[in-house]
This record gives C-alpha cells, sequence and structure tokens, in this order.
C-alpha cells in the first residue's frame, strides 16, 4: 500500500525533489564551451521539470531517462504539447545500467537522483559517456552540520553513503572528472515546486480518502518528510556540483 500511496502523491508533483529553474540556470552558465546545441543527456528525470528548464535555457538535443513508466508517460505527453518533438526524447531506462555510446553527450545532467546507484559509481559509469570537455551536473543530498539529531539521521537512513559536502568533493576529486563549481540549492528550491505542492496533495488525498485508515496512516507518514525540513533545514540540504571530463 506504501508505494502506491507514494506514486499518488509524488506522480502529481511539479517535481519529485528540491530544485528551481534558477537554480539550474546557475548550474548549466558555469558549463562554458558547451556547442551551440548540445547532446544532453538527463538521468533520473521524474516528470521531467529540469528537463523542460534545459529545453528552454539550451538549443540543444535532450534525452530523458527515469526507471517509472508514468514518469515518462507524463513528459512525453508535454513534449507534445510544447511542440518539442524534434529535440526532446524520453525513455524508460536503469541509470545503474548504461547503454550509451562512449563520447555521446556534451552534458549530464541528474538532479536528486544519482544517490540512486551511488555517486561513486556513476561517476565511473557515466565518465566514458561524456565528450571530451564534456560535463557532468548533478545534485547531491550532504549533510550540512555535523551530528544531526537522531530523528534526521533515521530519515535517511535510505541514502547510502551521504556524507558532507567535503566528502563528496573529495569522491569527486577520486574520480576522473575535475570539479567546476558548486553551491547548496536555497531553502525556496524546497518548497516551490515540491513540499508546498506536496502538503496540498496530501491534504487533497487526506479528504478523497476518509475514513481508510490504511491510506491516511501511509500519508501521515509523508507528511513527516517537509514537517522534518521545516524543522531541520539547517542540518541537511542538496548541493548542486558540476564536473568535468
Amino acid at each position: 500500500m506504501y508505494e502506491e500511496v507514494f506514486f499518488e502523491v509524488f506522480e502529481s508533483l511539479p517535481r519529485q525533489g528540491p530544485g528551481s529553474r534558477s537554480s539550474t540556470k546557475r548550474a548549466l552558465d558555469v558549463c562554458v564551451g558547451l556547442p551551440a546545441s548540445p547532446a544532453i543527456l538527463d538521468l533520473g528525470s521524474g516528470v521531467g521539470a529540469q528537463t523542460f528548464h534545459l529545453a528552454e535555457l539550451t538549443a540543444g538535443s535532450i534525452l530523458a531517462i527515469d526507471s517509472h513508466a508514468p514518469h515518462i508517460e507524463r513528459i512525453r505527453a508535454e513534449i507534445i504539447e510544447r511542440g518539442l518533438s524534434k529535440r526532446v526524447q524520453a525513455l524508460i531506462g536503469d541509470m545503474g545500467n548504461p547503454q550509451y555510446k562512449y563520447e555521446s553527450f556534451d552534458l549530464i545532467w541528474s538532479e536528486g537522483a544519482l544517490y540512486n546507484i551511488g555517486l561513486k559509481k556513476a561517476l565511473s559509469l557515466y565518465f566514458p559517456v561524456v565528450k571530451p570537455l564534456g560535463y557532468l551536473a548533478f545534485t547531491e543530498p550532504v549533510w550540512l552540520k555535523s551530528k544531526p539529531p537522531a530523528e534526521v539521521m533515521g530519515a535517511f537512513e535510505d541514502y547510502a553513503g551521504m556524507g558532507s559536502v567535503q566528502e563528496v568533493l573529495m569522491k569527486v576529486e577520486a574520480s576522473e572528472f575535475s570539479l567546476v563549481d558548486h553551491f547548496t540549492l536555497p531553502v525556496k528550491d524546497w518548497w516551490n515546486d515540491f513540499y508546498t505542492p506536496m502538503e496540498q496533495r496530501i491534504e487533497d488525498l487526506r479528504d478523497k480518502h476518509t475514513g481508510d485508515e490504511g491510506v491516511l496512516a501511509v500519508l501521515d507518514e509523508i507528511a513527516q518528510e517537509p514537517e522534518m525540513y521545516r524543522h531541520y533545514s539547517d542540518f541537511y540540504g542538496y548541493e548542486f556540483f558540476v564536473v568535468r571530463r
């Protein structure tokens, strides 16, 4: 039941994680020297918020990959609605098993998704896929302060290997990529298109499922996530990293 309710909440959101057009643009702006029409791979695209930001901010061709079929279906419908069929594609795929030719993309993008396969593995898997002097831009959950409360630690137990910004930088340094820049996502990136619509969606579903104690219990559990951030946002965040081959 949890997974069913989880997707009923998350599939409808503008984004499936923190981020914004302004942060996407800030990261893209440091990717200097890209071709006029770069080949872009968007890994773990969700419903495509950043996919369409990239389509607005570049003249490139974009391939969006996500393992969850309803996300891809939603992106495909929006591609048609926006008239982007010649530039943007969306496919169901496994980011842990890339099936791309060497040096296929000028820019690989991944907001809030690489942790699913582990950053060290991702840096290794996708280095050969990036063209020489190409970029990998990604966001990664990080600890902003040491010794977070046990309640917060427990909330991130599924984020294997989550560390500080410095620990992520050490992984980059140990890889074949070179660091270009990094910055912490602002608080508004968590609320505007993510937690605020999430809380509204949860309330709508509570009304829809009034009397179903199982569903309501799952909704209460999901609602703990924005509440946790409301109280403990100084302990954790998302960091945007841009690295280059």
